[in-house]
Parts: C-alpha cells; sequence; structure tokens
C-alpha cells in the first residue's frame, strides 16, 4: 500500500519562500518517477518539478525554472520543493506524485500514487 502525505506550504508574499515535503511509504524504492505538480483553480494540473530516481536527473517547468529546487532523501523517502521568489501566479493546490515508469517524468497521466495537496497563497 502506498501513501504520499504533503506538508508545508501555506501563504507567503510575493518574493518570499516556502517549502513542501512528501513522505512516501511502502514500496518507495519502486519509484522511479517522483514529481510535484500543481492545480490553480479552475485550470489543470501541471508538472512543475520532477526527478529521477535513476542517475538524479530533474526536470522544472519553464514558469518555475531557477525559482524551484527538488530534492529527494531516499534514506527517509522524502521528496522536498524548496520555492524561492515566489509570484502571485505560484498560487495553486500543489501535489506530489510517484510512480514506477521511468518514462519522462513530467507526464502527468502515468502517475498512479498521490498525495492529498497543500495549498500554497502568495500575495
Amino acid at each position: 500500500h502506498v501513501q504520499l502525505v504533503e506538508s508545508g506550504g501555506g501563504s507567503a508574499q510575493p518574493g518570499g519562500s516556502l517549502g513542501l515535503s512528501c513522505v512516501v511509504s511502502g514500496y518507495a524504492e519502486r519509484h522511479n518517477c517522483m514529481a510535484w505538480f500543481r492545480q490553480p483553480p479552475g485550470q489543470e494540473r501541471v508538472a512543475v518539478a520532477a526527478t529521477y530516481r535513476s542517475g538524479g536527473g530533474t526536470w522544472y517547468g519553464s514558469p518555475v525554472k531557477g525559482r524551484f529546487t527538488i530534492s529527494k532523501d531516499n534514506a527517509m523517502n522524502t521528496l522536498c520543493l524548496q520555492m524561492n521568489s515566489l509570484i502571485p501566479e505560484d498560487t495553486a493546490m500543489y501535489y506530489c506524485a510517484a510512480r514506477v515508469s521511468s518514462r519522462y517524468c513530467p507526464l502527468r497521466n502515468e502517475y498512479a500514487y498521490w498525495g492529498q495537496g497543500t495549498q500554497v497563497t502568495v500575495s
């Protein structure tokens, strides 16, 4: 049984920082892709940042490149997202996700495991 539990988030002013964490339980060693997605109100859920288990490579969406950093602690089975230089457009519900397939980690439809989401508001 795989479970993802997010924490962090909250409110920040433009230019501020927030950090998100996601603890993964259950067969974490099988997850070759892990990622953060976000979904603003009334919009689609899109990938923000992703990391590959093999090689530790990372991917960032254009809107957050240079501002957000994804990291993973394999020993603690924890995925993190550090968000700096926040802007109002970063306001969204943020979700962590995990999957077994290692094929292009930003692809949303291949993720089988999702957290419950945590709200980030920048204003």
